[in-house]
């Protein structure tokens, strides 16, 4: 099991058992990783999960909730789960996305212009440890966005546009879930950014493949 579903289950467990009901403060960070054995930075993750689906409720400068646990608040957040996890199709997306993003950033590296590799390198940059997961979704799909719109080829950047928008709830979970997803994503952002500065088309390429490939297995693994 990854630590992070291990520190989900936990904390579900004790609601479970009772040890949190509904309205309770979770106890700070330090004493629950302390009491469930686990490292702050997978509690962390945990918490960030739990919150999507409206288990927890994260109050800034307050404190950690368990929520009402109604079942029709429950019920709509779990539908964002079940729905892709329900729908394999996603994977056809991502192998969609796999075969055409590579071949775009190639033509990009070979007609970006400085300004926009300066775009993207700052884009990267602005992210921080402060960011939320949707926030570096919402960075993940402009920073593609921005590449493909450089390939000099509309069609296929409308393409991939649309094939980008529909994997957002897969790239939400992922951030979620997976371990050290973040840092991962900002490296490779990074090296392929740095690719298409030097305007080396061969490695945009390959860095784009190695890039979308590890979100599609991590969505295959998850899916099996």
């Amino acid at each position: 099991m990854a630590v992070t579903d291990e520190a989900i289950s936990r904390i579900k467990q004790m609601i479970l058992d009772g040890e949190l009901k509904p309205g309770d403060r979770l106890p700070p960070e330090n004493e629950l990783s302390a009491h469930l054995g686990l490292s702050r930075s997978s509690l962390r993750e945990a918490v960030k999960a739990l919150e999507l689906i409206k288990v927890l409720d994260v109050r800034r400068g307050d404190g950690t909730y368990v929520t009402s646990l109604e079942p029709q608040l429950l019920l709509e957040a779990v539908s964002f789960v079940l729905d892709l996890h329900q729908d394999a199709s996603v994977l056809d997306l991502f192998a969609v996305r796999r075969i055409l993003e590579p071949a775009a950033a190639a033509m990009a590296a070979r007609l970006i212009d400085e300004e926009t590799v300066n775009t993207l390198i700052a884009m990267v940059d602005a992210v921080g440890d402060d960011t939320t997961v949707e926030g570096l979704v919402a960075h993940d799909l402009q920073f593609h966005r921005l590449i493909v719109s450089a390939c000099g080829n509309s069609y296929l950047s409308s393409l991939l546009d649309g094939l980008s928008s529909s994997t957002v709830r897969a790239r939400i979970w992922r951030g979620l879930t997976q371990a050290h997803s973040v840092e991962r994503t900002l490296a490779e952002h990074h090296a392929i950014a740095a690719a298409l500065g030097r305007g080396d088309a061969e490695l945009a390429q390959s860095l784009t493949t190695v890039h979308i490939s590890g979100v599609e297995q991590w969505l295959r693994e998850a899916l099996a």
